[in-house]
């Protein structure tokens, strides 16, 4: 029997970690020109905002005459900070490169025309760009935004969950840009925010989401090997009991693709329509034999 040497295995994993770490490097700053380039060729001109410190600190560049790029960056300085002490130097330092990338883009394109003077349309690809660029950044271990880090901190001591604290700033942020550039102009903001909130889930989790599945069944094996045969995805049996009748069930898990929902409840609805079915989401899938792909 031969084992690999050690030796050879270190730089192998020292060249995996430089690959990654320059692939995270890449995508941190293209997500963040993105952004800026959302920010100052869409949004900005057409006194439309996003949420959280961006939004402030575009309300504070119109107000002042200073440009954008100084606020971002002034502003998300102390959150970099608040990171690094509560989430970790690596998440700290990527947020600060991306803030700092970001600050420098807006700045830079601050002489640039708009490409568009309507509202809507800024609205729609500025949130679209930013979305996309700020997706690209959280999914590559940053941030530009320290609004999530006040929300964790505000978790601590109150009954709100993150998600709760961030939509609370955010919509007084948005509401406060109706008092500042008019109500219609916030109305868009909100447009633009939406279009944000949702192309984050996109660019995070990826346009083929993927998902678990729980089957109970009388006829687990039955059940498993259709699953295998035909829809060709892997199936691990799993031993339950049931907490009223105290009988033993065996409990099937699978992970398929949102593609491939539909057809796996074909399968079950074919072999045991009684069976109990529960489907959840899945950010991420590593390792095994999982493949996503299309079905056909």
């Amino acid at each position: 029997m031969e084992f690999a040497s050690p030796q050879l295995e270190k730089p192998n994993r020292k060249k995996l970690k430089k690959t990654n770490l320059f692939k995270r490097i890449i995508m941190i700053l293209f997500g963040s020109m993105l952004v800026a380039v959302g920010l100052e060729i869409f949004l900005l001109p057409n006194q439309v905002i996003d949420g959280g410190i961006v939004g402030i600190s575009m309300m504070l560049a119109y107000l002042t005459g200073l440009k954008l790029g100084v606020f971002l960056f002034v502003l998300n300085l102390p959150f970099f900070f608040l990171g690094y002490k509560q989430i970790g130097k690596t998440f700290a330092f990527s947020t600060m490169l991306g803030v700092a990338v970001m600050s420098i883009g807006t700045y830079s394109l601050h002489s640039v025309p708009p490409l568009t003077n309507d509202p809507l349309l800024a609205s729609i690809f500025g949130g679209i760009i930013v979305g996309i660029g700020v997706g690209l950044v959280i999914r590559y271990g940053g941030s530009l935004d320290g609004t999530e880090i006040l929300a964790i901190l505000f978790n601590k001591t109150t009954s709100f969950s993150v998600g709760q604290i961030v939509l609370f700033f955010n919509l007084f942020i948005l509401g406060s840009a109706g008092f500042l550039f008019g109500w219609e102009r916030a109305m868009y903001s909100f447009i633009a925010y939406f279009i944000v909130f949702k192309l984050l889930d996109v660019v995070i989790e990826g346009f083929d989401e993927t998902k678990f599945v729980w089957i109970m069944s009388e006829e687990p094996e039955k059940l498993g090997s259709c699953i295998l045969n035909r829809l060709g995805r892997g199936v691990t049996y799993l031993s339950g009991e049931g907490g009223y009748t105290g009988e033993y069930k065996k409990v099937i898990f699978c992970v398929i693709t949102r593609l491939e929902e539909a057809k796996l409840k074909e399968i079950v609805e074919d072999i045991d329509p009684q069976a109990f079915f529960a489907v959840g989401n899945i950010h991420e899938v590593r390792g095994g034999h999982f493949k996503k792909r299309s079905v056909h």
